[in-house]
């Protein structure tokens, strides 16, 4: 099954058929791994600087999405993350603030788009993201349930689609 989801989203990324590609939700751009890479150590701060360490989501597959307050790609993703969150509590959807986002800043954002069932996690000095090569936000990356990471997405997506959810649950089922 990932074999095949593989192909599809890279013949979608390769504009194999453009209609589809504009209605899958930007899966199209999903990277797959070949091999699960493993990921640096990293902790997360929230909203209190109480500290958040990556690992302890191991065991549960995570999305996690690196954005900004200033960032209007991200701005647009976010309430996807919140809807995937609210209906795959099996999921750990994980936005982290990469670099200088100020507290009170998202908090606003959070108010102002209604999003209820994200974690505010921080990672004020981008550290994590600059050591696996994000260059832009947003960047998600799916990382299964060994804390590895199988897939990237880099720019917006629409996480709670269809074709999100497919993918989703492809790789769950040891696609």
């Amino acid at each position: 099954m990932r074999k095949m989801l593989v192909v599809l989203y890279t013949a979608l990324a390769m504009g194999a058929n453009v209609a589809l590609a504009q209605d899958d939700g930007g899966m199209s751009k999903m990277t797959f791994l070949e091999a699960p890479a493993d990921l640096p150590e990293a902790v997360f701060l929230d909203a209190e600087d109480g500290e958040h360490p990556l690992a302890d989501y191991r065991g549960k597959w995570v999305v996690l999405n690196f954005w900004a307050t200033w960032c209007a790609p991200c701005k647009a993703e976010m309430p996807s993350l919140d809807r995937l969150q609210a209906a795959r509590p099996d999921i750990a959807v994980l936005p982290v603030a990469s670099g200088r986002n100020d507290v009170e800043a998202i908090a606003r954002f959070y108010a102002d788009a209604g999003i209820a069932n994200l974690p505010v996690l921080r990672d004020p000095k981008g550290l994590l993201a600059r050591q696996i090569g994000v260059a832009a936000l947003p960047v998600t990356l799916i990382l299964n349930p060994e804390g590895q990471e199988v897939g990237r997405l880099i720019g917006d997506a629409e996480w709670d689609s269809p074709a999100a959810q497919d993918m989703l649950a492809g790789l769950m089922a040891g696609g």
